[in-house]
């Protein structure tokens, strides 16, 4: 028994495991990096302790750091989480020879599956079905290249010692091998510190399925089921469901059945998951098995009404696992939504800065966060700001909820993926549950669409909010003043003014008596109205038809949200004119902050365009710059290894006359 616990973690899963630890009576300690000081984690723990430097390496990952803790402030056991050390069977080692209770399985099962080509060679001795493909020790180029051509392109280039679509590489040509492969290569050892890959055949429009497993210390092992996660982008998931549509009874129990194998050829304890793909013809194959608790465990717990960090502290404890495979049924089904700081637009590159507005629905949903309003999203860490997690009794139904849901949430600061997700949610082809991990690519044009200028019923609100607040602070500033009741006034001439926008057309406002306007917008000319109150709400009445917004100013920008779409307009200052310009001329600039990986062009040098450029890695993931058109490298700004901030030139480009 043990009656405090160490999160070593921080976010949304460190919240989470806390809040199940405390309502169990125990004790709780955050651990934290320089970054973290103030972070939800560390608010939501009993006590918390320092353990070094923002960057992971220096915190996070540092299993000394995390043990020294746990031994000055008497923990009796530690949660890893997911992702950091959770999966380190060093670790796990570690927390025993301190006499620290590890909450997760034992070392000799984080290994056997740790490396993801023994971990296969396992599963054919286990009778688990597997990919066709190259999961052996040697790791020359030219002897992965033949075996790629063995296995026939397309082929998945896959890092072995880790997840998360990190060092991993579609190829469908052998010309395309040997970059491909460097790319995965060095993702895998800057994420994981080990550069091996394995190959696999590429199957088209597979299913991503996974299995929630249990073990407990007594011989006893149950499946609670499966999880849909073929909706992803970057190979990292989006949105996942359970249970997994169009799945018959015989295949969930053929699925379920060997994944407990899996986890019993490794001699498992605690919560699991092992993750299939499947094919068009109903064929499904081991991938991996996470020796941890998911991202997505929740919609497995609303559809089983179950806690599954109370099993896993109860497992780790030494009790038995509570229930039989016998005693559980689903209930329902589930969906869960991952909100990331990220701009569809741009490939889904993260975002950072301040959340300035963070906001959720107050019913229907389970949020799951680990940042609030007011903090910011870190170049650091992982760019998820919250799940949100809902629970129908059928699939249309949970589904309509999670775009209800969607459409409440409210952030502004770093790019967003909230508006993509709810058009995700009301796509007929996910309706249908017609998905595969290709969902996405397939879709693209309908769930990001290209960028357009705001139209009118966007312009009329973001001109009311603007013009409610002004006049209703003028009033509430001098109440008596008669100058607060003729806005607009001029002498013999009609009561106008004329509002700017660097995103769009002038509008032009005729004053109408009290809270009245008529709006030359840039299609039609309409007569409103409209009250905004203390909260943002706006309600306006445009020609009789009633439309509502919410509104978020911040300085000179006006974000006016309608459902999960948003439009941001950003005010033209008459006195900061000169500085409304945009572009950045031949230069090609950081997208965020981050460490050059390679250059591939040197100053002089005439490229075409989408030729590679530069590659960056920021946030464990590559990202490569390109030329934007045919031109003329005039000069390469860094060098690799060398650090770059956001926005900060890299590239001196010359385009081609046209």
């Amino acid at each position: 028994m043990f009656d405090t616990l160490l999160i070593a973690n921080r976010g949304e899963i460190a919240c989470r495991v806390a809040r199940t630890a405390r309502l169990m009576g125990l004790r709780t300690v955050a651990v934290y990096s320089d970054a973290d000081a103030a972070a939800l984690h560390v608010a939501s723990c009993d006590e918390a302790y320092p353990i070094g430097a923002a960057s992971p390496r220096e915190s996070y990952l540092r299993a000394d750091r995390i043990l020294n803790a746990a031994t000055k402030l008497k923990a009796g056991a530690i949660h890893p989480g997911y992702g950091f050390l959770s999966e380190n069977a060093e670790f796990a080692e570690g927390c025993a020879k301190a006499g620290i209770v590890f909450v997760g399985p034992p070392a000799s099962a984080i290994r056997a599956m740790g490396g993801k080509s023994e971990a296969k060679a396992l599963m054919v001795k286990a009778g688990v079905p597997v990919v066709p493909g190259y999961h052996g020790v040697v790791q020359d180029a030219d002897v992965l290249a033949a075996e790629a051509a063995k296995i026939g392109y397309p082929v998945l280039i896959k890092a072995s010692a880790g997840g998360g679509g990190k060092g991993m590489r579609v190829v469908r040509a052998a010309a395309e091998f040997a970059e491909e492969l460097a790319g995965a290569q060095r993702e895998a050892q800057s994420a994981f510190g080990d550069a091996r890959v394995l190959i696999e055949k590429y199957l088209e429009r597979p299913r991503h399925i996974e299995v929630q497993v249990f073990c407990d210390a007594h011989g006893n092992g149950v499946y609670l089921f499966e999880r849909d996660c073929s909706l992803q982008r970057r190979h990292q998931k989006v949105i996942e469901e359970a249970p997994a549509p169009g799945m018959s009874e015989v295949r969930r129990k053929s699925m379920g059945e060997a994944a407990l194998r899996a986890a019993q050829a490794v001699g498992y304890v605690g919560a699991g998951t092992v993750e299939f793909i499947a094919d068009e013809g109903g064929e499904f194959y081991f991938m991996e098995m996470n020796t941890r608790l998911q991202v997505e465990h929740p919609v497995t717990e609303a559809i089983t009404g179950l806690d599954l960090v109370e099993w896993q502290i109860r497992v780790a404890r030494g009790e038995k696992l509570p229930l039989t495979q016998a005693d559980l049924r689903i209930d329902g089904h589930a969906f869960e939504a991952r909100l990331y700081a990220e701009d569809p637009s741009r490939d889904f590159l993260p975002s950072t800065g301040k959340l300035h507005r963070l906001s959720f629905p107050t019913a229907g949903a389970r949020i799951d966060a680990g940042v609030r309003e007011g903090d910011d999203v870190s170049i650091h860490y992982d760019p998820m700001i919250a799940k949100l997690i809902v629970h129908g009794r059928d699939r249309a139904t949970a589904l309509a909820k999670l775009a209800s849901a969607l459409d409440r949430v409210r952030i502004v600061g770093p790019a967003n993926n909230v508006a993509f997700l709810a058009r995700v949610a009301r796509h007929p082809a996910f309706m249908a549950g017609e998905i595969d991990t290709g969902f996405i690519a397939r879709h693209k044009n309908a769930l990001v669409p290209a960028a357009t200028v705001p139209d009118d019923t966007t312009m009329a609100l973001a001109v009311l909010a603007m013009l409610r607040a002004r006049e209703d602070a003028a009033i509430a500033a001098a109440p008596d003043s008669p100058w607060t009741r003729v806005p607009g006034w001029r002498l013999n001439g009609d009561a106008h003014d004329e509002l700017a926008f660097k995103d769009g057309p002038a509008v032009r406002v005729h004053y109408r008596g009290r809270m009245g306007y008529i709006l030359d917008l840039p299609g039609v000319s309409v007569a409103a109205t409209a009250t905004l109150s203390p909260d943002g709400k706006l309600v306006a009445m445009l020609d009789g038809h009633k439309v509502e917004a919410d509104i978020v100013r911040r300085g000179l920008d006006i974000v006016v949200f309608r459902g999960a779409e948003s439009a941001t307009l950003t005010v033209i200052d008459a006195l900061a004119a000169a500085e409304a310009q945009g572009g950045a001329g031949g230069k090609l600039i950081a997208p965020m902050p981050g460490k050059i990986v390679s250059v591939a062009v040197a100053d002089g040098q005439k490229v075409t365009k989408g030729q590679k450029l530069i590659v960056l890695e920021a946030m464990k993931m590559e990202h490569t710059i390109v030329a934007p058109s045919d031109g003329t490298v005039m000069r390469v700004r860094f060098k690799p290894g060398e650090q770059t901030a956001e926005g900060e030139e890299l590239v001196v480009f010359e385009a081609a006359a046209s």
